[in-house]
């Protein structure tokens, strides 16, 4: 049998040497292919990308002379080249011969050009083949010919079929160290098919290869007479990318930026998700509804610069037909639309074809994937970001995790690393949203922590949730303001944190007795009164101290929307909690009051002998002792309780509120 390198089978285009210009043309407007290779450790992924960039002539000769002495100093191959040094750039990944991080490669063939993301195979690194996997329109899910189907062919393929990807190719690679041996790739398939049926995948399309002898891969082998399907290059350029899928949809454009260079140009620009959009479409703009006609599709390109205004009697009419524009634009094209009237629209705004328009919700049963060390916080507020809309969202317990080596779902109170879950949201507005099945734009978001501003986690939308059509606000004709002006004040919350014993409630207090004496309509929120009542079936972990502040936050809005002035004195240990409730009231109730006391003081007053026995250990999660304690960073109001007495705080907070200080 004969084991030779399978040499490239790539012809040079006759076009280049006849007209270079139609060439270049036609090398323009190829399509593009965004795929990515997946599977278990050292099934061969880097190796794979390598001899595909190495075949398709994407190498300089420098690279090469670097690559071939690499290989021989830090290379697996022995004295041969190991492709998988083009691929492993970090120098960890080179010492442990494992991909870390997703790397992403370009390189074209006559028919089309292609993206490849080399996606990391150990579990630990399960959230980088996540990012790879989002915008792929093909993944590679790679199987060891000596190993078969193991846990991270289950785990990879089973995040493939969760994020939508269609097309995959199971290719049983190393078939030079089986020998070439159709029954072990006979068995693999079957294992693998079986497998796949019972997770949803309905079709694949599986090839025997050897990504380091190049077997398969540009040209049938004849090592592997009895494979009579396609090579993988073959099938990579004949395979149907999502745009095309896409475009048949109804037309979707998540409005990225208003276009407004001067008093005649108002066009809106973004990337169309699907569908298709003509001059004359009847249009609708989401969630406000308002519909108009598309009177202009400008497009950028090196004749898009827009004309100079020279006759003093233009319109916004005559303008736009000295626009360069097009007829028609299809997904996966960037363009600025131009409507006929004047319709308020903005980014995070999605125009969408008038008579089949998407759905707005502020509720929805999801799929997660948390990609953060820090494990989900149920209840915590995190910004949601789907498409170009930013919408605060609070995550509720997770329903259930899958369990991806076993397909069970578990029963959680939260997610760690690299878990899959599935629970509801519910965003502080209503957004524009499509099933992630029928629509990744509109139906894929991810999840920011908004102290960090890192990102921490990919989420699907399923589906939204009934209640989110059925409940509505009830209009009412006495509002905040007339209750407000009844009691001849504005309303706010007067928002005390500090450690325990600061004297928070101490200070609250004589805050409401001095407002009381002004004839001033105030409530007290006090935090150990509200645990014997409105959240007694909470306790102090940190989700329930979360819960506990969304609760009283609500409350508080309640009270406000009364026209009362509402104190409250609570911990309150997180900056995300506190700014979560500053986010439900108008601009300027909130007033952030920090009893500023050193730990230290605080310990020495125990009033309570709560922080002798968090230091014995008999009291668990106590701020300051083994729970952190997030300070203000700029409150409306700082109280130095080592500096003043009670009685001057309570006076100094009061004339900041009543504007006297």
């Amino acid at each position: 049998m004969t084991t030779e390198t399978n040499e490239p089978v790539y012809v040079v285009d006759e076009l280049i040497a006849k007209d270079i210009d139609a060439y270049l043309d036609q090398h323009q407007h190829k399509t593009m292919l965004r795929f990515i290779t997946c599977g278990s450790v050292d099934d061969g992924k880097s190796t794979l990308i390598g001899r595909l960039l190495y075949d398709s002539k994407m190498i300089f000769e420098d690279q090469l002379d670097a690559l071939q002495s690499d290989s021989k100093k830090v290379g697996t191959q022995g004295q041969e080249i190991d492709f998988a040094l083009l691929v492993d750039g970090l120098a960890a990944e080179r010492e442990q011969g494992i991909t870390i991080d997703v790397a992403y490669r370009f390189f074209n063939t006559e028919k089309r050009k292609f993206i490849v993301a080399d996606c990391p195979g150990h579990e630990q690194y399960t959230r980088n083949m996540v990012t790879g996997a989002s915008g792929a329109d093909l993944a590679v899910i790679l199987i060891d010919a000596r190993k078969g189907v193991l846990v991270q062919t289950r785990r990879h393929s089973y995040l493939c079929h969760l994020l939508g990807i269609r097309n995959l190719v199971l290719a049983v690679n190393k078939m030079d160290l089986v020998d070439y041996s159709q029954e072990v790739f006979d068995k693999i398939v079957a294992d693998y098919a079986e497998f796949a049926r019972s997770i949803g995948i309905t079709a694949f399309t599986p090839m025997p290869i050897s990504g380091f002898k190049g077997d398969n891969i540009t040209g049938l082998s004849a090592n592997t007479p009895w494979y009579k399907g396609p090579t993988l290059v073959e099938h990579l350029e004949t395979v149907e990318v999502n745009s095309a899928d896409d475009a048949q949809k109804p037309f979707r454009m998540p409005v990225q930026w208003v276009n407004r260079p001067n008093l005649y140009f108002r066009g809106f620009s973004g990337l169309i998700a699907t569908g298709k959009v003509k001059v004359g479409d009847a249009v609708r703009v989401l969630p406000s509804g308002k519909t108009s006609t598309v009177a202009k599709i400008a497009v950028a390109d090196d004749k898009a610069a827009l004309p100079q205004i020279i006759d003093s009697d233009i319109t916004t009419d005559k303008y736009l037909d000295l626009v360069h524009g097009k007829d028609e634009a299809v997904a996966g094209e960037s363009v600025t639309i131009c409507f006929a009237d004047e319709v308020d629209c903005s980014r995070g705004n999605v125009i969408a074809i008038a008579d089949n328009p998407p759905q707005a919700a502020d509720q929805f049963e999801t799929t997660i994937v948390w990609m953060a060390d820090e494990p989900l916080h149920v209840g915590r507020a995190y910004w949601l970001k789907l498409g170009t809309q930013m919408v605060s969202a609070t995550v509720h317990q997770p329903k259930y995790a899958v369990n991806v080596n076993t397909m069970d779902h578990i029963a959680v109170k939260t997610l760690e690393l690299n878990a899959i879950g599935v629970a509801q949201i519910v965003t502080d507005k209503p957004i524009v949203f499509e099933s992630y099945q029928d629509n990744r734009t509109l139906g894929g978001f991810i999840l920011i922590d908004k102290m960090t501003n890192g990102t921490v986690a990919a989420g699907m939308i399923q589906f939204s949730l009934r209640r989110s059509q059925n409940v509505h606000w009830q209009a009412v004709d006495i509002g905040r303001d007339a209750h407000a002006g009844l009691k001849n004040q504005k309303p706010a919350v007067l928002w005390f944190t500090g450690l325990s014993g600061s004297g928070k409630s101490t200070i609250a207090n004589l805050v409401e007795k001095k407002l009381h004496r002004m004839n001033r309509h105030t409530f007290l929120l006090d935090g150990d009164n509200v645990r014997h009542g409105l959240n007694k079936d909470l306790g102090f972990t940190e989700a329930d101290r979360i819960e506990n502040i969304r609760r009283v936050g609500e409350v508080s809005k309640l009270m406000t929307d009364a026209g009362l002035i509402v104190i409250t004195a609570f911990i309150s240990p997180f900056k995300a909690d506190r700014d979560m409730v500053r986010a439900m009231l108008p601009e300027g109730e909130f007033l952030e009051v920090f009893i500023d006391t050193p730990l230290s003081v605080a310990e020495e007053r125990d009033v309570k002998g709560l922080y002798k026995k968090a230091r014995s250990g008999e009291l668990k999660n106590f701020t300051g002792i083994d729970s952190p304690y997030e300070a203000p960073v700029n409150p409306e109001i700082r109280i130095d309780t080592t500096a003043i007495t009670p009685d001057e705080a309570a006076t100094l907070i009061v004339d900041t509120l009543l504007g006297d200080a």
